[in-house]
């Protein structure tokens, strides 16, 4: 059977700061409008982060709504998600209120831990931080994704995180509406030095063997590279995959828009013969369970 339409996830900001790229939008009005553009160009979802510090959970799915009620009011079939609550602590609380309000689809779950930090003079990483999942907070994450009926984006920057996941399908826990995000990382990674696996076919062979027998649909990202002028875009589009990209994660030598990213991303599918999911079509390869 061919591989069908492929969801394109724009993720428009995350920690990118203006003076790293102008167009990365900030407010809540750049980020509505970012959007809608990006939706318009061939995004099937958007992610976006907020500034989070010192707000309450209640606070900030409000500050979320800000953007996204401006958004479904002109594409009420929008499938947005937002990132974790950085509190302190991390939670994933927030995803109660955003659920509550009848405006969200998508949940979320970075379902592991992993080092983030820089690399020094020779090339080893130092500082950062320990980017901290519990397997308490990775379960109470999940019991709001299924009491919310919020389809679960997975973020897998580490081989352990999937398998953590797959524990959860074996087990027929996995919350409805489940998609797999393989991150692979440059050489710079997020902060300046590198985790997990990098962007090759043998990294991509490696989380498709943990991936056999489930029916969960994946895509592919580079943390800190450019995933459609990558080998392994193409690669992921021929085994039936999707595509993950955005200003959050860009890293080129470029300062381009989210819409420019989302538009090489459309060329690339139409090279490889595959159809554009519509944000509705996600829906329904996610088969997310909270309808609108």
């Amino acid at each position: 059977m061919a591989p069908g339409p492929v969801i394109i996830e724009a993720a428009i900001n995350g920690a990118t700061t203006k003076e790293r790229n102008p167009h990365v939008p900030v407010t809540p009005e750049e980020i509505a409008a970012d959007a809608l553009a990006s939706i318009e160009a061939g995004a099937s979802v958007i992610h976006n982060h907020i500034d989070l510090r010192g707000i309450s959970v209640e606070e900030a799915a409000e500050r979320y709504l800000e953007a996204w009620r401006a958004v479904l009011a002109s594409r009420p079939d929008a499938l947005w998600y937002p990132t974790v609550h950085f509190g302190p602590p991390l939670s994933y609380e927030h995803l109660i209120p955003l659920g509550e309000s009848g405006l969200l689809r998508l949940g979320l779950m970075d379902p592991g831990s992993v080092n983030l930090g820089r690399a020094d003079a020779d090339g080893v990483p130092v500082g950062g931080i320990v980017y901290a999942n519990s397997y308490e907070t990775i379960a109470r994450a999940f019991d709001i994704c299924r009491e919310q009926r919020l389809g679960p984006s997975l973020a897998i920057y580490e081989p352990g995180f999937l398998r953590t996941a797959l524990a959860y399908w074996r087990a027929g826990r996995l919350p409805q509406g489940a998609m797999v995000k393989f991150y692979f990382s440059s050489d710079q990674g997020l902060t300046g030095a590198p985790f997990g696996l990098p962007p090759t076919e043998k990294a991509l062979d490696a989380y498709l063997e943990l991936m056999e027998g489930t029916d969960l649909p994946w895509a592919v990202s580079a943390v800190g590279g450019d995933v459609t002028a990558s080998d392994i875009a193409p690669l992921a589009l021929e085994r039936g995959g999707h595509l993950h990209l955005g200003l959050e994660f860009y890293g080129g030598d470029r300062q381009p828009t989210n819409v420019e990213l989302v538009t090489e991303a459309v060329r690339l599918c139409e090279k490889a013969g595959r159809p554009v999911a519509t944000p509705d079509e996600a829906a329904a390869i996610l088969r997310l369970p909270r309808g609108r």
